[in-house]
């Protein structure tokens, strides 16, 4: 299986969901699946039935997790530097057009969070930034058209 790039504090709230799906969510949902079966007649129980879809989803997030966990390859940005832009950098950009300036951090796909700043690395204004250096400008196919941007500023934090 591949390496799946991710930060620190993203696989940290990936092992925190984990763990409170395990501790929190998976008893309470075999205790609701339990208080259902005591009221009788299964097959036309709602209660029973939403649980047990409850339970299903639980059960399959906790899998997708443990395997994305077992993959992940942790990068601390605080350990990287320069004016490349690479996976973990924070990226000032300006859009050419409308002089709104953006700050992203790029990170791995199950961290992605676009109203937080967070870009997935496979995004096509991360694939488009990556290998780029401060002055350079960038163009992104968008469904709104073409946008161009130039890149003000790389931290690494």
């Amino acid at each position: 299986m591949d390496r799946i790039p991710m930060t620190a504090e993203g696989c940290a709230q990936l092992e925190e969901e984990l763990k409170n799906l395990k501790s929190v969510e998976r008893p309470a949902v075999i205790a609701a699946i339990a208080e259902a079966r005591e009221h009788g007649d299964l097959s036309e129980n709602a209660e029973y039935h939403a649980a047990r879809e409850k339970q299903g989803f639980i059960e399959g997030r906790i899998k997708e997790l443990e395997s994305v966990i077992s993959a992940v390859e942790v990068i601390d940005p605080k350990t990287l530097s320069g004016d490349v832009v690479r996976f973990g950098a924070t990226v000032l950009v300006v859009d050419e057009e409308t002089d709104e300036e953006t700050t992203y951090q790029i990170v791995g796909q199950h961290e992605a969070n676009l109203e937080g700043g967070k870009l997935s690395v496979g995004a096509p204004l991360a694939r488009a930034l990556i290998g780029k250096s401060i002055g350079d400008s960038v163009e992104v196919r968008t469904p709104g058209g073409i946008k161009a941007y130039e890149i003000l500023e790389v931290e690494f934090k």
